[in-house]
C-alpha cells in the first residue's frame, strides 16, 4: 500500500525517530501507526542490546534541591561522546530521572530504572530507547540523595559545569556558606570530614609508606618516630576536609572558616564524569575508515 508523508510525519512526531526509518516501518506494517512503534520499538531494544558493551565515560552530573533545603539529589548519566552528553535527548531524559529520585527516593539504580518513565515505559525501557535513537550507549550510572537528617541542617551543592559535582549536608551556616565548601570540595577532593573519619586500613597503609621512607634516612629510632608523626599529620591536613586550606584564601582552613561560621558538616558527596571508568585509546582515522569501507 501507498504510504503517506502525512502518516510519515505523525510517526516521526510520537516516535522522534528518522524519516526514513519512519518510512520502512509503516511499509513493513502497511501503514498501520501502532503496529510500526511496536515493530520500532522492538528494534531499537534489539540494537540497544548490541551498544550496552560499549564504553560510556562521558556525559554529565545532575543536581536539584527541594525549595526548603531539605532534600537534594545528585545523578551521573554516561554517554559516549560529550557531543551527546549537551544534546536536548540526553539532557531531557537525566533531568527528568533527577525529579524521579526526588519524588520517589529509590534505594538503588535497580530500584530506579524499574520506575516508570513515560507512558507504558519504565526508565530502563526509556534509556533502551533512547540507546537505539542517538545510537550511543546510556548508562545511569549511579545517584546520591540527602534527606536533612538533623533539626537546623540543609543540604546544600555546588556544579563545576556538568562534569563534577557536591552534594553535602550542613548544619548552621547559610546557603552562601555551603556553596562555598562545596566548590572547596569540588577542587581539592578530600576523602573525609575529618582525622576521626578516615578510615583505619588507609592511615594504616599511609603510615608504612612513610614509615618505610623514613627508616631510609639513618636517622636514630627516636627521630624516626618524630619524622612519621610529622608527616602522618600534614598527610591527614592533605586528605581531610577540615584540615585543608580553603581554596577562596589558603591562609585559613577549612575548619576555621566553618568555626567562624557556626556551621557543621554532616557528610558530603563527590561525582566526577567517568571517574574511575577505564577508557578506550581510540584511533579515530581507524574508525572513520572503518565507517566507510563499511558503507
Amino acid at each position: 500500500m501507498s504510504i503517506t508523508a502525512a502518516q510519515v510525519k505523525e510517526l516521526r512526531e510520537r516516535t522522534g525517530s528518522g524519516m526514513m526509518e519512519c518510512k520502512k516501518a509503516l511499509v513493513e506494517t502497511n501503514g498501520d501507526i501502532e503496529a510500526a512503534i511496536e515493530l520500532m520499538r522492538k528494534s531499537g531494544l534489539a540494537k540497544a542490546g548490541k551498544k550496552s558493551g560499549r564504553t560510556a565515560a562521558e556525559g554529565g552530573i545532575f543536581m536539584q534541591m527541594s525549595d526548603d533545603g531539605k532534600l537534594g539529589a545528585m545523578l551521573e548519566v554516561n554517554c559516549e561522546t560529550d557531543f551527546v552528553a549537551k544534546g536536548d535527548d540526553f539532557q531531557d531524559f537525566a533531568k527528568a530521572l533527577m525529579q524521579k529520585l526526588l519524588d520517589e527516593q529509590p534505594g538503588d539504580i535497580q530500584s530506579l530504572l524499574a520506575l516508570a518513565f513515560s507512558g507504558d515505559m519504565d526508565v530502563e525501557t526509556a534509556r533502551k530507547a533512547l540507546i537505539a535513537k542517538i545510537g550511543e550507549n546510556i548508562n545511569v550510572r549511579r545517584f546520591a540523595i540527602y534527606a536533612a537528617r538533623e533539626e537546623g541542617s540543609r543540604i546544600g551543592g555546588y556544579l563545576h559545569g556538568s562534569k563534577i559535582g557536591v552534594m553535602l549536608e550542613m548544619k548552621g551556616g547559610d546557603e552562601t556558606v555551603a556553596k562555598d565548601i562545596a566548590m572547596h570540595i569540588a577542587a581539592s577532593r578530600p576523602e573525609a570530614i575529618s582525622e576521626d573519619d578516615v578510615p583505619a586500613e588507609l592511615l594504616d597503609k599511609e603510615k608504612e609508606i612513610i614509615t618505610a621512607q623514613a627508616a631510609e634516612s639513618g636517622k636514630p629510632p627516636e627521630i624516626i618516630e618524630k619524622m612519621v608523626g610529622g608527616r602522618l599529620r600534614k598527610y591527614l591536613a592533605e586528605i581531610t576536609l577540615l584540615g585543608q586550606p580553603f581554596v577562596k584564601d589558603p591562609d585559613i582552613s577549612v575548619g576555621k572558616l566553618l568555626d567562624g561560621a557556626s556551621a557543621t558538616v554532616l557528610r558530603f558527596e563527590r561525582f566526577e564524569v567517568g571517574e574511575g571508568i577505564e577508557k578506550a585509546e581510540e584511533d579515530f582515522a581507524a574508525e572513520v575508515m572503518a565507517q566507510v569501507q563499511g558503507a
